[in-house]
Parts: structure tokens; sequence; C-alpha cells
């Protein structure tokens, strides 16, 4: 039997295990999922040094393969990154439980109530690079949320997947859950990816965490759902009622609170207005910050030595980095065609007094979170109300914005009746 059968085989009784596992986890109580929580959370403290020797291997064979240090400090499974994903275990044990609520009830002019019922999706496929943290974040969020759950981490953090892994299907077994609910894909065999997006009939939905060749290459060959985004290109428009400090401490926490977030600052948009009076300010701020600043014409005028031209590339590329794009705008329409023309549909926020001018951007701009006088860094899931996330969606369907248990539900007509026939 050759290899590619032996995958598909092996993929294919992976993904019958997890369906079989999902029909019960759907039907388990919130009691018995929280004390699973809980229980992987005390396997994880109490296998430290396991998860430690075994993350050892992987950052020997990362460097070993020459990785970058960014990758390896990513890779590292460190002390404080273990109480990281304890915590995090026990934090969604103590989230609402979303599965089984009923809500919409209504009675109808025949007699019956109809109302609507969440639910779980099923089977979620989850595939991710490098940091193996995520392995337990997501076992948790799906665990919570009722789903069954396969992974598919990177192929440089196998051995720690594997550890966490086995700390999670153990922590199941104990309270009598499937252990099959939580499946982390034992092989490095990149066929296994293109099989895992292939598998309706045991995946219900494919969710991507990673760079975007990743993403784009999951969302080209998937035959199964998938929630994703593939850039952060998050825009800030500051207009000509904005009150300056207000402007000035948004525009800096955006920016350079953290570089490498999808929900960093990478387009400055400033009314023409008040440019000559903002930009100086803010453009000294942001050189002391050591923040690359590519302009317009007008900007590159107004911070003559601090700034270079931008290219058209510019106002299309999600940075990560300490550089931002800036263009100086004619009011608040032409604000929202360039972010309608370049934005990524993640975040954007306007910093302005107007009321009107407010209720017009939330309601024009069509982008996963748009904001009033506030920082772009606030899109996400910790921030706002949800305990955690699995990701940001800038999809439309099935979930938008930053996805928590809710986004990982779907829901079900549910109708009363007492002997009612249809006439």
């Amino acid at each position: 039997m050759d290899t590619e059968t032996n995958m598909h085989e092996m993929m294919q009784q992976l993904g019958s295990r997890a369906r079989l596992a999902s029909r019960q986890l759907a039907a388990a109580d919130t009691a018995s999922k929280n004390a699973a929580l809980h229980e992987i959370a005390g396997l994880l403290d109490q296998q430290r040094e396991l998860l430690a020797t075994e993350n050892q291997k992987d950052l020997t064979a990362g460097a070993d393969k020459g990785l970058s240090s960014a990758m390896l400090d990513r890779l590292a499974l460190t002390p404080e990154r273990i109480d990281s994903m304890i915590e995090g275990l026990r934090q969604v044990a103590t989230l609402a439980d979303p599965i089984g609520e009923i809500f919409d009830m209504k009675y109808l002019p025949s007699g019956i109530q109809v109302g609507r019922m969440r639910v779980p999706l099923g089977v979620v496929g989850i595939i991710y690079e490098s940091r193996p943290n995520v392995t337990a974040d997501a076992a948790a969020l799906c665990l919570k949320s009722g789903n069954a759950t396969v992974l598919r981490g990177g192929s440089e953090a196998f051995h720690s997947n594997q550890a966490i892994a086995k700390c999670i299907q153990q922590g199941l077994q104990q309270v009598g859950l499937a252990a099959d609910a939580v499946q982390v894909i034992a092989t490095t065999d990149r066929s296994a990816v293109g099989m895992m997006i292939t598998m309706p009939e045991y995946i219900d939905v494919i969710i991507p965490r990673g760079g975007k060749v990743l993403i784009e290459r999951i969302s080209n060959d998937a035959r199964v759902p998938v929630i994703k985004h593939l850039d952060g290109i998050c825009h800030l428009y500051v207009d000509d009622e904005a009150d300056p400090q207000k402007a000035f401490d948004v525009a800096m926490n955006s920016k350079t609170q953290r570089y490498g977030t999808c929900n960093t600052l990478e387009t400055l948009l400033v009314s023409e207005t008040i440019a000559e009076v903002f930009l100086p300010r803010i453009g000294q701020a942001y050189d002391e910050a050591g923040v690359e600043l590519r302009g317009c014409d007008k900007t590159c005028q107004i911070l003559a030595g601090k700034c270079i031209a931008a290219t058209d590339e510019d106002w299309d590329t999600e940075y990560l980095a300490a550089i931002l794009s800036i263009r100086v705008v004619d009011g608040l329409d032409q604000a929202m065609d360039h972010i309608a023309q370049h934005s990524s549909a993640h975040t954007e926020s306007i910093i302005t007094e107007n009321f009107s001018k407010a209720r017009r951007f939330l309601r024009e701009v069509d982008s996963a979170s748009v904001m009033v006088n506030a920082s772009t860094r606030f899109a996400d899931g910790f921030e706002y109300g949800l305990g955690a996330e699995i990701g940001i969606s800038t999809d439309k369907f099935h979930a938008r914005g930053p996805v928590g248990l809710e986004g990982l539900t779907s829901v079900k007509f549910i109708v009363l009746g007492d002997g009612h026939i249809r006439t």
C-alpha cells in the first residue's frame, strides 16, 4: 500500500472518529465540559517537564533548519506561556455556555411557538503555524462550544503539539468525554492538509491561522467552508472636527502599542484642514518611536525630511512592522473612498467630535470592526468581552470580527406545539 493511500485511510479514520465524538460532545452538559477544561489545565501544570522537553526538540530542529530568531521565539513554550495556556483554559471554563440557548420564542397565529436554539457547528478543523499554545487555546474554545476539533499544527511545532494533545485527550477521558473530541494530526506530511480541507463529510468548517500564503492556499483549495482573514490593513481617519489630544493618543496607540498584530494601524488618513497642525506633532512622536513614515505628496511636504514618498503598493500593504502610511484627504468622503478601495475590511476608526460624521462612518464603512474615538488595537475577542477568540474573520459569513464561542455555533429553529396540525 503506497504512502498516499495510507494517508488517505488515516485521515478518513480520523474524520470518522471526530464525527462520532462530535455527537457525544454536542450532548455534553456544561459541568462536564468545564470539568474537562480544569482537568486539562491541571495536567498541563503537572506535565511541565514533558512540555519543556518536547518543545526543546522543536527548538533544536528549528535552529538546525535556520529558523529566524522571531520564529524560534514564537515556537518557544516558556514557563510563562505554559502559565498562560493553563490560565486560558480556566478562563474559558468561566465563560457562559452558548449551547442550548433558546431565544426569539414567539406565538404565531396558528398557536405554535417558534424560536431558535444555539447548537455546535459539529467538527471544526483548525490549521495553524508555529505557536504551540494555539493547540490548547483552540481545543478549549471548541470544547466549550460543543464542537469536536481536528488540529493541524505546523511541522516546526510537532513534538510540542503532540505533548499538549496528550494532556488534552487524557483530560477528556478522565471526565468521561471522548478523547477523539480533540485530535491533533500526528504527521508532518503536508498532504494531510490537502485531505483535511476536502473532507466535508467529516469536517464542517476550517479555520486557518497563519501567514497570507497559507490562508490563500486554504481558501482556494478548500471544499469545506472557511472562516478566515488574509490581511489587517487598518485605517484611522482624523477628522477636521477631532479633539487634537484624542487624535494624538489614539494614533500613537493604534500604531505603536504592538507592531506585529492584525489590528495594528497601517494607514493614517488626516483631514487637510488640520494637517498642517496635526502632522508635525504626530510625525515627531512617530519619529521618536522609530516608526518609518511613507506619505502622499502633501504629507511629505509637511513632514519634510521625516517622511518618504508612498508608492501605490504602500496603501495595500500590511506592514506588521514599525512603518506607517499617511495620506492627507479633503474630508470624510475621500477618507471613506480610500478605505473602500484599500482596506482589508478588518478594522477602521474615526476621530471626530461631530456626531453626524461618526454615525455616517459607522453606517457606511464596510469592515468587521468600525470604531469612533478608539484605538484599532481594541479589535480583539478579549477586549470585546468575548473572553477569548479563535481568530478574527473579515468574511461576512458565517462569522465576522473576533470569533469567540458564539462564532463557533450555529442555530436551528425549534417549534413547540400541543397536537397542532396545519389547516
